[in-house]
């Protein structure tokens, strides 16, 4: 499966990104869509957010009434038109919706409800818009990195977070745009948060889980924070 974390809380509930798949994967763990009040996207690729149009269809399809808020880099609602328009073509899905639209930019504080969201800009594809998320719901802080080599953005976006969902694409090759797993340890200490949690893995990271002493994310998996 693509990129795509459900976070539940007692106030709200949400996606942190919505890759490619996505839908199949809520269906597959008995997730409701309908339950979920807002798609948080960290940059524009498809295993990030390719999966937010089937989404879309399959709630309008199924008659949805619930407002739903996307929250992404500036863009989004056009690029998700867009990709509607290219998928399915002649049909209408937008129109069918209540959605909110709202754009963040970087540093600045965004509240949903009762949702913060701060972004952080990232070191990835310059195209892609990318961002690492800070969400604070209540007294918890959820971070994550979205995808990027390191950068000292990371220091302040998971600053005393309960929870730090970090990308690791890579064990040692060094690939630009995003981090591997030696480079890691060696920054580990400067990353002031609770708990890491690795995600996004290649084919390298794959076949070395066996010597990561970190949390690794895999599908279907559940934490309580």
């Amino acid at each position: 499966m693509n990129t795509c974390f459900y976070v539940e809380t007692p106030v709200v509930n949400f996606l942190v990104d919505c890759g490619a798949g996505t839908l199949s994967g809520l269906k597959k763990h008995q997730i409701v869509p309908e339950h979920i009040d807002a798609i948080l996207i960290s940059h524009f690729h498809g295993d990030h957010y390719g999966g937010v149009p089937y989404f879309l269809l399959d709630a309008a399809i199924g008659q949805r009434k619930k407002e739903l808020t996307i929250i992404s880099p500036p863009g989004g609602k056009e690029k998700l038109t867009q990709l509607l328009t290219l998928l399915y073509p002649g049909t209408e899905v937008l129109e069918k919706l209540d959605l909110y639209f709202v754009e963040y930019q970087p540093f600045e504080e965004v509240i949903i409800g009762k949702l913060y969201l701060h972004a952080f800009p990232v070191i990835h594809n310059e195209a892609s818009l990318p961002h690492g998320l800070r969400i604070k719901v209540a007294d918890q802080i959820l971070s994550y990195s979205g995808d990027t080599e390191w950068t000292d953005n990371l220091i302040q976006l998971c600053e005393d977070a309960d929870l730090f969902i970090c990308e690791c694409n890579f064990f040692n090759l060094k690939v630009k745009g995003h981090f591997n797993y030696t480079e890691l340890l060696e920054k580990r200490d400067e990353l002031n948060c609770k708990r890491i949690m690795l995600t996004h893995f290649g084919t390298e990271m794959l076949n070395n889980l066996e010597h990561v002493s970190l949390d690794c994310a895999f599908d279907g998996l559940k934490l309580e924070i």
